[in-house]
């Protein structure tokens, strides 16, 4: 039976969509494309090969909705008359003729999903976190072989319909493995990930001072960092390995972003989140679901300083291993397998 290649859609938001897609492509036995718009991305370390697509995206102004005053109920993005798009959807549809793939794998979009079905191409789609039962969602998610979701079903949205759940593989945090014990320093650790907008100076020096018994240390982009702060404030910028940070802290600060609440999750470490906005409560929804399991502080918006030494001391008296019981070990190998597995059966299936 002859094997085909797998292709592995990966969306241009933040870089959480790569690095997992990476570290799955490099765990699967199969050739594999890794797709998407991936100029902006260091893609030297990349486990397969690369089909860059053209960006989508006509502004800078980007929530995943065009503005387009009609469109088919079935598509969240399909602006008319844009070249870029044309082109991009080209160049797709001529490497699935050449390439003739067993499987793509879709992380994350709806019209990839079904561009895909009308391709004659078999799906995995993934489902991220948030309130997904709109009319687009449901119908890629009906479209797929399968739904993929790097999440435990202890984080699902309450609102999920039962045959969306049924249909779901819950492959778990894409966390790295289980760090060993670090003797805590006490310290406060701030992360923001290239997915959202970044830190601002005024407030965190603010959060400093408010609790100036801790340090505080930030990774990530920060608005006006040079300006003048705290000196128990620590900016380090972006980094590319925050374990070391994460295995001293006390307590992490942070959005509700995929690849935060894996981290802070393998680690064990007691966790305030504060969400940011995203299309579909991605993020809130995952802040409540964690606050409702006792494992983590859910704050809706940045606290004020005088808030701030009553939300450090919840923190601090949460149980981290409740959300450490959420990052079950062996999530990128276990969803390789089932990758594999799955087109390994299209291979089967083929005529």
């Amino acid at each position: 039976m002859k094997r085909r290649p797998i292709g592995y859609y990966v969306h241009h938001q933040g870089a959480g969509h790569w690095q997992r897609a990476n570290r799955i492509a490099a765990a699967l036995d199969r050739p594999v494309t890794l797709i998407g718009t991936l100029a902006d991305i260091d893609t030297r370390d990349a486990a397969g090969a690369l089909l860059d697509l053209p960006d989508d995206r006509l502004s800078e102004r980007f929530d995943g909705l065009d503005d387009a005053s009609e469109r088919p109920e079935a598509l969240h993005y399909a602006p008319v008359g844009a070249d870029n798009i044309r082109t991009r959807m080209g160049r797709l549809a001529a490497w699935i003729v050449e390439a003739d793939p067993a499987l793509i794998v879709v992380d994350v979009s709806a019209e990839i999903t079904l561009f895909a079905r009308l391709m004659s191409v078999p799906t995995l789609t993934v489902r991220l976190s948030g309130n997904r039962t709109d009319t687009p969602h449901r119908e890629a998610f009906r479209s797929a072989e399968a739904v993929l979701a790097f999440f435990p079903p202890e984080l699902e949205a309450a609102g999920t319909p039962d045959w969306v759940r049924a249909k779901t593989v819950y492959a778990g945090l894409p966390a790295p493995e289980r760090m060993p014990p670090t003797p805590e320093d006490g310290s406060i650790l701030v992360i923001y990930g290239r997915g959202g907008e970044g830190g601002r100076l005024t407030d965190l020096a603010q959060a400093a001072r408010a609790v100036p018994d801790r340090s505080w240390h930030v990774l990530g982009p920060v608005e006006n960092a040079g300006g003048d702060h705290p000196p128990n404030l620590h900016l380090h910028g972006w980094v590319a390995d925050p374990a070391p940070w994460l295995a001293r802290a006390a307590l992490v600060v942070g959005a509700g972003g995929d690849g935060v609440v894996s981290g802070v999750a393998a680690a064990g470490k007691r966790f305030v989140c504060l969400p940011e906005p995203r299309a579909f409560d991605e993020q809130v929804a995952k802040a409540e679901a964690l606050a409702s399991l006792g494992a983590a502080i859910h704050s809706p918006a940045w606290p004020s300083p005088a808030a701030w030494p009553g939300v450090i001391a919840a923190g601090l008296r949460l149980d981290p291993a409740r959300i450490g019981a959420l990052a079950e070990p062996g999530a990128i190998p276990r969803t390789a397998r089932l990758i594999a597995d799955l087109a390994d059966r299209m291979d089967a299936r083929r005529p």
